[in-house]
């Protein structure tokens, strides 16, 4: 009977392990988290665990993890591949064998040189960092968001819906700079702005520094921000350390090929830890940090851990939830050519960018609710398939999207 072992017990890892029953593995399965929490969602962290509190959303309850004879081993860190002997060694010494081992080791928050998370400085990763996030955003109090990117947005809108008044820093010259639009970005600036947050953008840290009751920022120009809690939202950095140590190849996360294979063909990874090539796109490898990569490539590495030799062929696609805003993305917008948009009124508009040669390789789309999620839907598909759609009918609200497909 074969042994699997899956380290990292996130939505990714989770999905994973659900997935090898799913598809009839009936070897033994072990997930290894540490955290003491089983496997939830992370997207809910900046919103509904924050607003209302609330607890972990898990991916699954004890019972089903029992049902499916997965074996989650919580709180636990594996130390050491062992690749010869084909086993990980975790810190309480144990040793588990593995004829496939699957790395999700996901992303930690990037942070500044020298800079601890504690006291009054703290990063959103976890539902612990929620927990304790909350704590400080009360009425009256005031929080600083070092950084515009979703997170820190998402942060920023949250903080408001409880009372907390809000200063967002942001380095670079507006909010959103990787992927997004200038115009979506310059939409959802607006918007926090009109809901009270002090969004300073092209403003450089000089100095943090704690005091009793508060953390102080210094900028360059001289500004001084004070506030209760400070957090720091400026990207992630991916789990690299255990592959490293192991020898496998590394290159802005741990380098796969389009099955998700590493350099050690008994061992994958998958999710945020990962880089990997994108047929679409010419092959250029990325690497992506989304709620739904983590599904997809979860599903997929079960499939390659069982020798299905399926390949990475998803559209790209992320999403962020901003007051009674949604924002999605489809594709990957570098090097457009061109930008198309299309309104859908009631100030809901998609953007279609099309390469050199018209090609749609991505569509942007910014509504409430759920305005733009269909059209956005459709434009995947038509990523997917390569389409040089025609650039008059994608502005034309009264095209459907779904002929263009068809034709």
């Amino acid at each position: 009977m074969a042994d699997f072992v899956i380290v990292g017990a996130g939505e990714c890892g989770a999905r994973a392990a659900f997935a090898l029953r799913e598809k009839g593995f009936d070897g033994t399965i072990t997930l290894i988290g540490s955290e003491t929490h089983l496997p939830y969602e992370r997207p809910p962290l900046s919103k509904e665990a924050l607003v209302a509190g609330a607890g972990p959303k898990l991916v699954a309850d004890a019972e089903r993890y029992a049902a499916a004879g997965i074996a989650v081993l919580s709180g636990r860190t594996v130390l050491e591949i062992d690749r010869a002997g084909r086993r990980v060694r975790l810190d309480d010494g144990t040793a588990l064998p593995y004829d496939k081992l699957l790395l999700a080791t996901g992303a930690r928050p990037r942070t500044l040189p020298g800079m601890a998370c504690g006291g009054r400085i703290a990063a959103l990763r976890s539902h612990d960092d929620a927990t304790r996030i909350r704590a400080h955003l009360v009425e009256g109090s005031h929080v600083a968001i070092l950084g515009g990117g979703f997170i820190g947005l998402e942060l920023a809108a949250s903080a408001c819906t409880l009372g907390a008044s809000v200063t967002l820093i942001e380095g670079l010259p507006r909010v959103l700079s990787r992927g997004v639009p200038a115009e979506i970005a310059a939409i959802i600036a607006s918007r926090h702005a009109a809901e009270g947050v002090e969004v300073l953008c092209g403003a450089k840290v000089a100095g943090i520094a704690e005091r009793p009751g508060e953390v102080r920022l210094t900028l360059e120009d001289g500004r001084i921000v004070a506030a209760s809690l400070l957090v720091v939202g400026i990207g992630a950095v991916p789990n690299t350390e255990l592959a490293e140590a192991a020898g496998l190849a590394v290159d802005n996360g741990i380098a796969v090929d389009g099955l998700l294979c590493t350099s050690d063909p008994d061992i994958l990874a998958a999710g945020d830890c990962t880089s990997y090539p994108l047929p679409l796109y010419g092959d250029r490898r990325v690497r992506l940090e989304s709620w739904r990569n983590a599904q997809e490539q979860g599903q997929l590495a079960a499939a390659n851990m069982l020798g299905g030799g399926e390949a990475h062929c998803a559209v790209p696609w992320f999403w962020s939830d901003q007051y009674d805003m949604t924002l999605q993305i489809a594709g990957l917008a570098d090097g457009a050519a061109a930008t198309v948009r299309r309104d859908l009124g009631e100030g809901a508009f998609l953007l279609f960018h099309l390469d050199a040669e018209g090609r749609l390789i991505a569509a942007s789309g910014i509504g409430k609710g759920n305005a733009v999620a269909r059209d956005i839907r459709l434009a995947e598909m038509l990523i997917a398939a390569r389409r040089h759609p025609d650039p008059a009918a994608l502005a034309a609200p009264e095209t459907r999207l779904k002929t263009l497909l068809a034709a």
